[in-house]
């Protein structure tokens, strides 16, 4: 039987309007009031329909002495998990769906997740979105691991999580929109169209990006790449897809949850890139990383503001130029708030080619890299 860690005692999946999900007291905002109302017709919709519980699994991360799990807890169709008459593979969000369905699925609140790592089973609980979000200590060697996470009745499932090597000096943090993925809409409605409407079939990938990573990989194998992203752990699955397609290599996916907060309607994108980067300097004090973002509003400016902030943990700033077409969809060009930060070189080109060059020249990645023993890496879940 496998050791386990104490089990908290799991609270209703019914959130309580006078609950505090994020902890504190005081007034919480009309929106999360009015989001909880919406969370308890869904899950009373959801249960009516049959939906069971199911853990939708995501990329984690870690060094050799902890990791941080990454999955969300939701109420899907039988048919879709491998339980009931009809059932087939576990397949929670399928292949090629429209991102709009990916938000139909209710979350349960506060679920009790069960993650086996080795041979030991830790539990953790889930946010009031049904996302987790924690860190494990454990002692695993440096590389690609796969963990189990299961909820309740739900089916256990796979989750590949990357442990950086101790010692390890660079990696990369990439933006995704306008980045490594041509969007060519304006920002206003950017996110609903790639949430709710386009499926990863019909989004372009940018010209080079993909070659640039796989020559970084192959350059260093040590280095990890995370990918930090304003989109909703929602399309997780659908990000995931669509990279390993246009053959980015994998890495965890740095999502955020676009419910509301206890002050505001909506959660700020700009302040989850600059916590989620502080977190990383926190976690990997040693690693130097290169930041790739675009010139369309605020990359350059929350990168400069990093880099100023942590030195010691920034090689370089790659900034993708936006065409004049996609600089007018994004609403312009980032002109405002870029801070000066000695020592720390800016590059900027339109395409991975161009920007491969630029970091060939500066001496952080080789011309000609020899290719490298790069081990196998686990299937993102889908």
């Amino acid at each position: 039987m496998c050791p386990r860690s104490a089990k908290p005692q799991p609270p209703s999946t019914t959130p309580s309007s006078s609950s505090s999900p994020r902890g504190g007291v005081g007034e919480r905002h009309l929106a999360m009031r009015l989001d909880d109302a919406w969370l308890r017709l869904q899950t009373r919709l959801a249960v009516r329909r049959g939906r069971v519980e199911t853990v939708i699994p995501y990329t984690g991360y870690g060094t050799t002495s902890w990791v941080r799990v990454l999955a969300r807890v939701v109420l899907s169709d039988p048919r879709d998990t491998g339980r009931g008459s009809e059932a087939g593979p576990l397949k929670p969000l399928a292949e090629g769906m429209r991102g709009w369905r990916n938000f139909t699925s209710a979350p349960v609140p506060h679920a009790v997740v069960h993650v086996t790592i080795g041979d030991t089973v830790h539990d953790v609980e889930a946010d009031r979105g049904g996302v987790v979000d924690s860190r494990i200590p454990v002692t695993l060697d440096a590389g690609w691991h796969t963990i189990t996470v299961q909820s309740g009745e739900s089916k256990a499932v796979e989750a590949p999580v990357r442990i950086v090597a101790d010692g390890t000096e660079f990696g990369v943090v990439s933006d995704i929109d306008d980045t490594v993925m041509v969007t060519a809409l304006p920002r206003p409605f950017l996110a609903a169209w790639n949430t709710f409407v386009l499926d990863e079939h019909a989004r372009t990938p940018t010209p080079g990006m993909a070659v640039l990573y796989e020559r970084i990989v192959r350059s260093l194998p040590s280095a990890p790449v995370l990918y930090l992203s304003t989109g909703a752990w929602n399309v997780a699955p659908t990000l995931s897809r669509f990279l390993s397609r246009n053959l980015y290599p994998a890495g965890p996916k740095l999502l955020t949850d676009w419910g509301p907060t206890r002050d505001r309607w909506f959660r700020s994108g700009q302040e989850h890139k600059r916590t989620s980067l502080e977190r990383l300097a926190e976690e990997f004090p040693d690693v130097k990383w290169l930041l790739v973002g675009d010139d369309g509003q605020h990359d350059e400016a929350i990168y400069s503001e990093f880099a100023q902030r942590h030195p010691q943990n920034v090689r370089a700033i790659a900034i993708r130029q936006l065409s004049t077409g996609e600089a007018v969809l994004a609403g312009g060009r980032s002109k405002t708030g870029v801070q000066p930060t000695p020592g720390i070189p800016w590059i900027y080109a339109p395409d991975g080619a161009g920007m491969s060059d630029r970091l060939a020249d500066l001496g952080i990645i080789q011309k000609d890299p020899e290719i490298a023993d790069v081990p196998d890496v686990p299937e993102e879940p889908e």
